[in-house]
C-alpha cells in the first residue's frame, strides 16, 4: 500500500467542476462568524458537488485569507453569494422550491439517520451561528430541521464538523454513486 500523489486522484480542472452536474443542495450559513469554519464548509462543499452557499447577516465573504486559508481555492469553484438577512436569503431559495432544512436542536427535530430524501430532491440546508445556532425565525420558516444524534457530554458539533457529516449524507443519497 501507498499513498497516491495528488496527479493520481483524477480531480476535476475548476473548468470541469463548474460544467459537472451538481447536488441540487444549497448550503446556507446563518451568522457564522469564524472565518475558517466558512472557509471548511467551502471545501467541503466543493467535494461533495453542493449546487451554491448562500452567506448571510455576519458571514464573511471572499476573498478572505483566512477563508481561502481552510477553502484551499473552492472559494473559486463553489458558487456561492451574499445576503444581508438569512430571511431574505431563505425566502429566496424556497420561492424556487427548494425544501428547507434547518441543521437544529428542536422538539420536533428528524434525526439524521431517520431522514429520507428523494433522489435529487431540491433542498437547503440552513447551519447557524457557532453560539446561538440557527436563527428562531428561520427555524419557523424550515419545512424541517435535521438533528444529528450525539452520544457524548457535548450538545453540539463544530459547524464544519456538522456541516461535512450532514452535506456526505445528502449527497450519498443524492447521488448513489
Amino acid at each position: 500500500m501507498r499513498k497516491l500523489q495528488n496527479s493520481e486522484l483524477n480531480r476535476l480542472s475548476p473548468e470541469e467542476f463548474i460544467k459537472t452536474e451538481k447536488v441540487p443542495c444549497v448550503v446556507v450559513l446563518d451568522n457564522v462568524r469564524s472565518l475558517n469554519n466558512i472557509g471548511s464548509v467551502f471545501r467541503t462543499s466543493d467535494a461533495f458537488l453542493v449546487e451554491e452557499i448562500y452567506l448571510c447577516g455576519i458571514t464573511a465573504t471572499p476573498p478572505h485569507r483566512d477563508i481561502h486559508k481552510t477553502a484551499l481555492g473552492a472559494t473559486e469553484t463553489v458558487k456561492w453569494q451574499y445576503f444581508a438577512d438569512t430571511l431574505a436569503a431563505v425566502e429566496n431559495i424556497k420561492a424556487k422550491g427548494y425544501k428547507i432544512f434547518a441543521i437544529e436542536q428542536v422538539d420536533d427535530s428528524i434525526s439524521l439517520t431517520d431522514f429520507e430524501q428523494m433522489p435529487f430532491e431540491k433542498m437547503a440546508l440552513v447551519f447557524g451561528h457557532e453560539i446561538n445556532g440557527v436563527d428562531e425565525n428561520v427555524v419557523k420558516m424550515a419545512d424541517a430541521c435535521i438533528e444529528i444524534p450525539q452520544h457524548g457530554t457535548k450538545h453540539s458539533l463544530n459547524i464544519s464538523v456538522c456541516a461535512g457529516i450532514v452535506i456526505w449524507e445528502v449527497f450519498k443519497k443524492s447521488f448513489k454513486r
